[in-house]
């Protein structure tokens, strides 16, 4: 019977994650102009089909700061963390969860 935590070196080979499904990921960074678009051109390149329309936007208390939330169809577990590599790396981002 297979453990359900991977040891060191070992891969779990289940996901959590059913494929293809709708995965929401939230985004930070300081409220500027072209923050969301730069978010939405980045989940577009991962989800052809994704849909700005479906974008929330939250303010930070003192409003410096937008959370947003992308809702895209992942479809594998490497489009994910290419995904989530893409938004981190870029200048505008924050933090991504």
């Amino acid at each position: 019977m297979p453990t359900p935590f991977p040891g060191p070196g070992q891969a779990r080979s289940e996901s959590l994650i059913e494929y293809p499904s709708s995965f929401p990921i939230k985004v930070m960074g300081v409220r500027v102009d072209g923050f969301v678009d730069a978010v939405t051109a980045i989940a577009r390149q991962f989800d052809p089909t994704f849909d700005a329309a479906t974008v929330e936007l939250r303010d930070s208390k003192a409003g410096n700061y937008l959370g947003i939330t992308i809702t895209i169809t992942a479809t594998s577990r490497e489009q994910l963390d290419e995904l989530y590599r893409t938004l981190s790396t870029h200048p505008m981002v924050k933090i991504v969860l």
